[in-house]
């Protein structure tokens, strides 16, 4: 890997899944929030339904504003995906997933927050062990965040003290062009003022983050934990890493 990153110059981050949980997908690191809070026996495929639902109602309507922590960010869209989990349980039997969803209808706010606090705990566990990375890395390269977000990642990176690491951030609500558009890579290119050949991207996801910094030209490199999909966890490649400290072994 080391051979790899030659010539690298400058770096560009994913925020989601890469710096605040440890490569894994937001929606694995949710789940496991309302296993921790509700029960092990929530329905999988219907909480896959209600994530997706609350991703499509922050891009609907104006649910996130731009002075919102991360903390508010989770609150809002658990608070979705909560009422469409309850609304569409309707049909099931298996008393366990009754138990689920009294538990929810019996005090939705206070499940909401519960939720929103875990996930918080554990996003702020993943950007403090980033942030020693982050800290090395800044002494040698500049660095570019590009994220797809609701129009308040600055808020977030300013809550967790991560903000200063960053050079430029190009967020998708702001610049109006989302992951995999290789288009927005192209921006944070042109934000650290480089070649592609002289930056690395450093993201979570093979097609939103990868497959597009290498059409532009650019390097990049996987930190792969648990994805979306079975495909997702069954892709290759052969610049791989299990967490951001090894990048300390490929780039210092």
């Amino acid at each position: 890997m080391k051979e790899y990153c030659k010539g690298i110059k400058g770096l560009i981050f994913d925020y989601g899944g890469t710096i605040d949980s440890a490569g894994d997908h937001w929606s694995e690191v949710i789940l496991r929030a309302w296993h921790s809070v509700l029960s092990d026996a929530v329905n999988r495929e219907l909480f896959r339904d209600s994530y997706v639902e609350g991703e499509r109602a922050m891009a609907r309507e104006r649910i996130i504003m731009p002075e919102d922590d991360f903390r508010t960010t989770l609150l809002k869209k658990i608070r979705v995906e909560l009422k469409w989990y309850v609304g569409h349980s309707q049909d099931i039997s298996d008393p366990d997933q009754k138990e689920v969803v009294d538990k929810i209808s019996a005090d939705p706010e206070g499940i909401a927050n519960a939720i929103a606090d875990d996930c918080d705990r554990r996003a702020r566990r993943s950007v403090e062990e980033a942030e020693i990375v982050l800290g090395k890395l800044q002494k040698r390269y500049p660095m570019v965040l590009v994220s797809n977000f609701y129009g308040n990642v600055n808020s977030v990176l300013s809550t967790y003290g991560v903000d200063r690491y960053f050079r430029e951030v190009v967020e998708s609500a702001v610049v109006g062009v989302r992951k995999p558009d290789p288009k927005i890579f192209s921006l944070g290119v042109e934000a650290l003022g480089m070649r592609p050949e002289e930056v690395v991207v450093i993201g979570d996801t093979y097609k939103k983050d990868i497959l597009p910094a290498l059409t532009i030209g650019c390097k990049a490199i996987w930190i792969k934990g648990k994805g979306w999909t079975e495909a997702d966890d069954a892709q290759d490649y052969p610049h791989i890493i299990k967490n951001l400290r090894e990048l300390e072994n490929c780039l210092l």
